[in-house]
This record gives C-alpha cells, sequence and structure tokens, in this order.
C-alpha cells in the first residue's frame, strides 16, 4: 500500500526552458535567494578581528590571510559545493535538508513516516544499476534492515532543520543589526549606544509585522535593491583596489593561508568562526530552489553575486591594508570604514534595506520548511496561510511569525552585539552545512548510483573543511554559540515528540482496525437502519475498517446509505499531479456501497477548499464506478484494491435546486476547479441520459447522486492519548504530558479546518499505546 501510495507521485515540475526564461528567473532570484550571502561582507571582516584572537598588524598577513580564506571558502563552499553539484540533488524541483532526506526515503526503503513510503518507479530505476554495484548494494540493504540507522538518519535530518529554524532567528538580527552599525561613523560612540538597538529593534518588529501581507506584495522591490547593492558594493571594491592597494590579488593564493595560521595559530584557527559567514545564505540558495530552477541559480550567483562579492571583500581588504590606526574598540575593522565618506549614508541606507531583504528570505525558508515537516507528521499542527495564489511557495505561519520576533528580539537585546550575534549564527550555518554534506553523500550513492569512493571523497572533502570551521565556532560556546544549540535542542523535543506520538498513534489504529469480515458478518443492511446521504469517516488508515467506526455504530446502530473512508495523506515528495491525487477502491460488495478513496498531497502541495474537495471527491467515486468499479461482483478479505482515478473525468452536470434531472443541464454549467456552488445543499448532480453506461452502474451512480443530494456528513476522531500501565516512566511523560500538550495546543489537519462545524460529528476514543 504506502508504494501505491506515492506511485506517480514524484514527478518534477515541467519549467520554461527558453533562455528568456531562465534570465529572468535568474533576475528574480536575486531578490529571494541572495539577500543573506549578499549582505554578508558588512560583518564578516569585522566578525574575523571582533575578539582578541588575532590583530591587524604593520604587515598584513592578517588581513591577507583572512581575504584567502574567505575567498577559498566562498568558491569551494557556495560555489564548488552548492552551486555546482548540490543544486542537483533536487527533489521534484525542490531544496533544502528536508528535501534531501525525503529524497533518499524514495529510493530506500527507509521512512519512518506514517504513509511515507517508496516509490515504484523511482526505485524501478535503480534496481538495475545499484544490482551492478555491490558496495551500493550493500549500503541500501543495510540502510533498509537497520531501523536504528534510520531513526539516525531521520535524528539527522531533523537537526539539519532544526538549525534552520535556528538561522531563521539569528540572520535577522546579525544583518540588521551590522547594518545599522554604521550609524556609529555618523555620530558620537555614546549616542550610539543608545540609538542602534533602538533602530535595530524597530526595523526587525516591522519586519515580522509585514510578513502577513506576503513576499508578493512587495517582491518586485527586492530583486532591484539587491541588484543595487551589489553594484554598490563591487563598485567600492573596486574602487578600494585600484585606489588603495592594487596588489592585494595576491592574496587570492592559498599560500597566504598557511602563513596566516602559522602566524596566528590558535587565534587564527579560533578567528575561522567569524570568517566562515562569508557563505551564509549558501544553503538558501538550494532551500529556494523550488522557487526558481537550478540554471537560473547558477546564471545568477556566477555571473553577479560571485564576482561582485569577490571584489567586495578585495576592496574592504585593500582598503584595511593601508589603514593601521584602527581605534579597535570604537569601529572594529568592518565595511564601512572602508566606504568613502561621502557615500556612507546612501550606503547605509541601501544596506539597511538589502539586510531586510536578506532577513526576509529566511523567515519565508524558515516556514517553508517548517510547512514539509509538518505535512510528513514531524511538526505540530499550524495554521498556513497562502499568501500569493500563484506562487505555492509563499506562506505565512502566524504562530511561527510571531515565535521568531521574540526569539530575534530576544537575541538583540541581550547580546547588543554583532560579536555574539556572530558567533551565534556561525555555529548554526556550519552545522546545516554538515548535514547537508552527510546526506549529499548518500544521495550520490543511493539516488545517484555513484560509486561509494565518489561519496566518500565528497563527504571527506568538503566535510574536512567544515569540521575545521565547525570546531572554531563550537569553541565560542559561551561567547554566543550556545544559542542555535539551546533553540534546537528545543525545536528537536517538540519535533521528536511529536513524531514519537504520531507513530505510536499511527501503530495504535494498525494494530486495532476492524477485518472486512466483521461488516460482512453485518448483512447487506450492516445491522443498522441506512439513513440518507453520504456519511465520510475520517482515518489514517489506507486498509482495513477503522476501530473509530465500530465504536460508533456499536454506540449509534444508524448510518449514512453511502459510507465513504476517506484518508488524507501527506506523502514525501514535493508535488502530486491532480490525475494521481485521489485513489479509489470499493470495501466489500457493491450493494453495500461502502468505499474508500485516499488522497495524497505532497508535502508543497495547497489542498483545496471544503466545497472543490467534496466535488472532487464525488466526480472521482462515481468516475470509479463508471470505469469498472461495479465489475467486482465478489470480495475476499485482503482484496481490496485501489485505482488511480483523475476527477471530472464522467459527464456530470451541476444545477441549481429548481433545475430538471434530466440531464438537460447547459454545458456552460460543467464542473470543474472553478465552479462553486453558492449553497451547499441546493447544489444537484445529475448523470446525462446520453451516458454510456449499463443499467446496474447507472443505478449504482444514481444512488451516489442522490445521497449526495441529500447531504454529506463528517465524522472525525477525537483521540486521546494514554501510555499504557507498565510503561516506563520517560514514556509515560512523553505521552501523557509532553505530546498531549502539544496536541491540545496545536491545530488539527489541514482539512479538518475547512469542514463546515454543522456537518461534522466527533467521536472520541482513548488510545492506550
Amino acid at each position: 500500500m504506502d508504494l501505491e501510495l506515492a506511485h506517480g507521485a514524484g514527478a518534477p515540475r515541467k519549467r520554461g526552458e527558453s533562455w528568456g526564461a531562465v534570465l529572468l528567473l535568474a533576475y528574480q532570484s536575486l531578490g529571494v535567494v541572495y539577500g543573506d550571502v549578499a549582505t554578508s561582507p558588512l560583518y564578516v571582516f569585522k566578525s574575523a578581528f571582533a575578539g582578541d584572537d588575532i590583530t591587524h598588524s604593520e604587515g598584513n598577513e592578517e588581513i591577507y590571510g583572512v581575504l584567502s580564506f574567505v575567498f577559498w571558502t566562498l568558491t569551494l563552499i557556495s560555489l564548488l559545493k552548492y552551486v555546482l553539484i548540490v543544486l542537483r540533488a533536487n527533489d521534484g524541483g525542490e531544496g533544502g535538508t528536508f528535501a534531501l532526506y525525503s529524497l533518499i526515503c524514495r529510493h530506500v526503503r527507509a521512512g519512518l513516516l506514517p504513509g511515507g513510503g517508496t516509490s515504484d518507479d523511482l526505485m524501478a530505476e535503480d534496481k538495475d544499476a545499484a544490482a551492478r554495484r555491490g558496495a551500493v548494494s550493500r549500503a541500501r540493504t543495510v540502510l533498509e534492515r537497520y531501523r536504528v540507522l534510520q531513526r539516525l538518519l531521520l535524528l539527522f535530518a531533523l537537526l539539519g532543520t532544526c538549525m534552520v529554524i535556528g538561522d531563521g532567528v539569528l540572520t535577522p538580527a546579525v544583518s540588521v543589526f551590522s547594518a545599522v552599525s554604521g550609524l556609529e561613523l555618523s555620530m558620537e560612540r555614546a549616542q550610539h549606544k543608545y540609538v542602534g538597538l533602538p533602530v535595530t529593534c524597530a526595523i526587525l518588529i516591522c519586519l515580522f509585522a509585514l510578513q502577513h501581507y506576503g513576499t508578493h506584495r512587495v517582491g518586485f522591490l527586492f530583486a532591484p535593491i539587491v541588484c543595487i547593492w551589489l553594484l554598490c558594493i563591487s563598485t567600492i571594491g573596486l574602487y578600494n583596489i585600484i585606489y588603495w592597494n592594487h596588489h592585494v590579488y595576491r592574496a587570492l593564493s592559498p599560500y597566504y593561508m598557511y602563513q596566516f595560521l602559522k602566524k596566528t595559530q590558535k587565534g587564527g584557527w579560533m578567528s575561522l568562526g567569524g570568517i566562515l559567514l562569508c557563505v551564509t545564505g549558501s544553503e538558501a540558495m538550494y532551500a529556494d530552489l523550488g522557487h526558481f530552477s537550478q540554471r537560473s541559480i547558477q546564471i545568477a550567483f556566477v555571473s553577479v553575486v560571485y564576482p561582485a562579492l569577490v571584489l567586495a571583500y578585495m576592496g574592504q581588504a585593500a582598503y584595511i591594508s593601508q589603514h593601521h590606526s584602527f581605534e579597535k574598540n570604537s569601529y572594529h575593522i568592518g565595511f564601512y570604514v572602508s566606504v568613502p565618506e561621502k557615500l556612507r549614508w546612501p550606503v547605509l541606507v541601501i544596506a539597511i534595506l538589502a539586510s531586510v531583504v536578506g532577513s526576509q528570505a529566511i523567515i519565508t525558508g524558515t516556514f517553508s520548511i517548517i510547512k514539509q515537516c509538518s505535512a510528513l507528521s514531524c511538526f505540530p499542527g499550524v495554521k498556513i496561510v497562502h499568501t500569493s495564489s500563484t506562487v505555492h511557495g509563499q506562506i505565512y505561519i502566524p504562530e511561527i511569525n510571531w515565535i521568531l520576533m521574540i526569539l530575534c528580539l530576544a537575541v538583540t537585546i541581550s547580546f547588543n552585539n554583532t560579536k555574539h550575534l556572530a558567533n551565534a549564527q556561525g555555529l548554526a550555518v556550519i552545522t546545516v552545512m554538515l548535514v547537508t554534506t552527510c546526506l549529499m553523500s548518500l544521495v550520490i550513492v543511493l539516488v545517484w548510483n555513484k560509486s561509494i569512493f565518489i561519496a566518500l571523497g565528497f563527504l571527506i572533502f568538503f566535510g574536512s573543511i567544515e569540521v575545521l570551521y565547525f570546531s572554531a565556532s563550537l569553541v565560542k560556546f559561551h561567547e554566543g554559540a550556545w544559542v542555535p544549540i539551546t533553540l534546537s535542542f528545543i525545536f528537536m523535543v517538540v519535533m521528536s515528540v511529536w513524531h514519537y506520538g504520531t507513530i505510536k498513534k499511527y501503530e495504535f489504529d494498525v494494530q486495532n482496525k476492524v477485518s472486512v469480515n466483521w461488516l460482512l458478518n453485518l448483512g447487506p443492511s450492516l445491522g443498522i437502519v441506512r439513513v440518507r446521504g453520504i456519511g465520510l469517516i475520517h482515518t489514517e488508515l489506507m486498509s482495513g475498517i477503522p476501530a473509530i467506526f465500530s465504536h460508533f455504530v456499536t454506540n449509534l446502530p444508524a448510518f449514512h446509505q453511502v459510507l465513504v473512508f476517506l484518508c488524507v495523506k501527506s506523502v514525501p515528495v514535493p508535488h502530486v499531479e491532480p490525475e494521481e491525487r485521489f485513489l479509489v477502491g470499493r470495501i466489500g460488495p457493491k450493494e453495500y456501497r461502502l468505499y474508500r478513496v485516499i488522497v495524497r498531497y505532497g508535502y508543497r502541495d495547497v489542498q483545496q477548499d471544503d466545497l472543490e474537495f467534496e466535488k472532487e471527491l464525488i466526480n472521482s467515486i462515481a468516475e470509479f464506478i463508471r470505469s469498472g468499479g461495479a465489475d467486482q461482483n465478489g470480495f475476499v478479505e485482503g482484496s481490496e484494491k485501489l485505482s488511480s482515478i483523475s476527477s471530472g473525468a464522467i459527464p456530470l452536470w451541476e444545477e441549481d435546486g429548481d433545475g430538471e434531472a434530466d440531464g438537460s443541464a447547459s454545458p456552460n454549467k460543467e464542473i470543474n476547479q472553478q465552479t462553486v456552488a453558492p449553497q451547499r445543499r441546493k447544489a444537484r448532480f445529475v448523470l446525462p441520459k446520453s451516458a454510456q453506461v449499463d443499467a446496474e452502474v447507472r443505478s449504482e451512480l444514481q444512488d451516489l447522486m442522490d445521497a449526495r443530494e441529500a447531504g454529506m456528513s463528517f465524522i472525525l476522531g477525537h483521540s486521546h492519548m494514554k501510555a499504557k500501565s507498565g510503561s516506563s516512566f520517560v514514556k509515560r511523560i512523553v505521552i501523557n504530558f509532553f505530546y498531549e500538550f502539544l496536541r491540545r495546543n496545536s491545530r488539527g489537519p489541514s482539512y479538518a479546518a475547512n469542514i463546515p462545524h454543522a456537518s461534522t460529528l466527533e467521536v472520541g476514543m482513548v488510545y492506550q499505546v
């Protein structure tokens, strides 16, 4: 059943291949993807020299060494690793840490998520290639066999996800605070102390308060702002190179890294925590892949962003190399000291706008990754507002937005300096990169079917670089690096408890489901009164009869003339095509009028409102009946089969309640996704007499139409989780307190939020797990 669930759901979306479309996407990506990495020159040199680890000497070994490290880190990590390699590992056009995990699980039976199976068609592509490579086949087998490795893989993916959320807290604080710090060059230090923090907090509050409008409302401003910013820093950098030190290009040689570490030793190693901030935002290129395309992001980075950043860093180093009289405690070695004095105010304004754009990108990315986790049962239910009717990825999550704002303001006010904020952000950034490197090495082996030596080479080469930076960031634990660790621990506990409770609930449903034979023994009338209408029973099960049904029938012996067991599943793929969305089957003989419908959504799909959903659901069942579902004359336990149905294939019309039921409805009222009935109960679905179906099928279709006209009722289970007696103390705490607290304070399934309360019936049950 898991294989059926994901079948056909992993095809990547088609994108325009013309150069014009690619270049337009590349231009638009500048405002969404690169705002974070483009503002890193504001604080990289300042963070590298912020502590007492290294000092700026007359010989310039330190500044040249830092420039060399910045250049090669930007080249190897951002350009080589992300732009040229990692961007190719997209999950149906989507990127990010959780997308990598999803991609691995769909090619290996390593998924731990309810309903998150593997895909037949994707697995078929790999079997022959894997069989030819013994090491690859063994790696796949080991991961599929040992459940502890699957749990570690999930926890590793969740670690990266939690660090991305932590980055969503820290990046706005670092970017905006660094941009506002330019005020210290235009006023007294004593005055700046009372102006910088309030201005930063005011900008952050405005930034989060405007999130509910959606990025599409102000998106047309983003790309021009980033373009102006990149043009500004590259022009100033080129001016500084020519005017102050045109020999600074020599520092691009790796030899200066060796000289830097030789002279500074431990202090140089500890300063790497500030240097690595030059690649902050590189993960956003991959996480925002779903908004654009691989080629457009590559073109924008290689042709615009990368050259501008190299010129900016070289220009700063050229200026600083000729100035050795900075008052360290006053100005630090930062971006604004290298800006000509006449341009500082305009550049300050542009920098603040660019920092807001960069912050916007990481906040939106945080919303997207939490939506992915929530869809795959790894995060409590939250309210997801789609702010754009055309761009599926532009969403707003109110609860997360205000939590991020409170946390962001808290760390900004608490630290009140870029040194500690940069230490915190550095650890979050490098941890996500390490997780991506490890998951990517698995993708190379298990998904791309390359040699295990290529995967090890990728892991060792990039992993050794990132471990070096990770160790330099971790040593700053007491100087701010504890913040992302603490935040990640809290989010990890929440996500792990929610996932554990969801798994236990699903296992209880599977173990306590009622056999179909029990249903058949009730007879054609099911031993109860059949009332008019359609009853929809929501269940997590994809086979069998849920225990909630027997619980309901035992206490209330009456049910609807048509009964549908509805299972709404989020599968570990970005998008499910409309023609693959509905799986329809029959439970028992056809005279029972019992159906099972599984509705599949990808983790980036937008779920429909209740009216549109009802119409597609009825159309899918009707098409199932017309296409041969009624030929199932016998029934054997365990023989239940589901068919993929494209809704709307059968010629049905929608009429007002006063209309004739003779099939002469106007073709203009043919059902489609844009049709909305003005009143639920007045809509009437009529089977045209011209439809080529036999009498038996027509009778079953007519029963379905009559039941739909009578109305639909929604039966939802309302479960309470409780640990079994004799369970361990930890399990009782986790289930009885933590999970139940999260369940009570989180939102229900998104489809349940759209159900009209007047047609809803909740059936309560206690789950002893």
